[in-house]
């Protein structure tokens, strides 16, 4: 990032994407949910500096109309889609939505007939017509946003927020070009990169590694690892009073069973339930324990992808894509 216009760009996109991601992170660690009002606010932002982003590099109107279809596209996951028989029967903003798809539509078609010159293996070397690989990059974004919602339909992300923020950071951050990267330039130099909304995901997914770490140094901090068989939770879960239960986001690992004899013991699972159980069942556990005489339980806590997301972006921004930097990392 060499002209003032890019690196102001850049930086600005940074301090979007960190604090309306912590902010999505804080209200999804409190609530476990995050509206749908939130990702429509700062999609406002990101919007505009798309918009000033594709001014800057000159886009002509098939690629604000290709950048407005796929907004369109990303809007369905916080809007849901607009639809003929709901306009049919008098829906103001369904005829105003199907028209914003519409000329999208357009923009998209005459973009593909305008660059269908510009070849893959162009777009991927970025040597070419420099407005028809910014028109393929533009709808690349739209592939972004179908592996997101593809990901999130086949439970390979569980929450809507994880989702519905990695599809605004595609909006936000559509590509590598203005993202600051103050330590490294390997990403920029890197011939094959992830997408940025991707490359965040990874990131965060990085951070799952500490966890079991700082989780055995908690849990021996406190005397949770009273024997050697507590390891085998010891580095995933934590004990809490039982009386805490009901009251904070946790799967509880410590439950009651039926011996053969007829006796009923307390037993430790090692994994989280597939199924969250229902605030009913939770509470018939915890009475069931309590008639044990059971004072404090293991746990698995309900950590959110989000509050991991949050500090990715620092890596993110400072240094760029983790494929590209291991990849140089061998390679040196």
């Amino acid at each position: 990032m060499d002209s003032t216009s890019e690196a102001i760009l850049g930086w600005t996109r940074a301090a979007v994407l960190f604090i309306g991601m912590g902010i999505a992170a804080w209200m999804d660690h409190r609530d476990r949910r995050v509206p749908n009002e939130h990702w429509l606010i700062w999609s406002k932002p990101a919007i505009f500096l798309w918009a000033l982003d594709l001014m800057n590099q000159d886009a002509d109107w098939t690629i604000y109309l290709t950048a407005s279809a796929v907004v369109a596209y990303a809007s369905t996951a916080v809007l849901g889609r607009a639809t003929l028989r709901d306009a049919r029967n008098g829906s103001g903003l369904d005829r105003v939505v199907l028209l914003w798809y519409g000329l999208s539509a357009v923009g998209v078609v005459a973009g593909a007939l305008k660059y269908q010159s510009t070849g893959p293996m162009e777009v991927l070397l970025n040597d070419g017509d420099a407005l028809g690989i910014l028109w393929w990059k533009t709808l690349g974004v739209a592939g972004v946003i179908a592996v997101v919602d593809l990901a999130w339909r086949l439970r390979l992300l569980h929450g809507g927020a994880d989702a519905k923020a990695l599809m605004w950071v595609a909006l936000l951050v559509p590509s590598w070009s203005t993202v600051p990267m103050p330590l490294s330039d390997v990403t920029a130099e890197a011939p094959v990169v992830l997408p940025v909304a991707l490359a965040l995901l990874m990131w965060g997914g990085l951070a799952f590694f500490v966890i079991p770490l700082l989780m055995l140094a908690n849990n021996l901090r406190r005397g949770h690892l009273r024997r050697l068989t507590d390891l085998r939770l010891g580095w995933h879960a934590t004990r809490i009073p039982l009386a805490d239960v009901l009251h904070r986001h946790v799967w509880m690992l410590t439950t009651t069973m039926v011996m053969p004899d007829g006796r009923t013991e307390v037993v430790h699972t090692a994994r989280a339930p597939r199924r969250t159980p229902a605030p009913e069942e939770v509470a018939a556990s915890v009475a069931s324990l309590e008639a044990l005489g059971v004072t404090h339980v293991w746990v698995s806590m309900k950590m959110p992808l989000l509050v991991f997301l949050w500090p990715a972006v620092l890596p993110l921004v400072l240094v760029g894509e983790p494929t590209a930097l291991l990849v140089a990392g061998l390679m040196a």
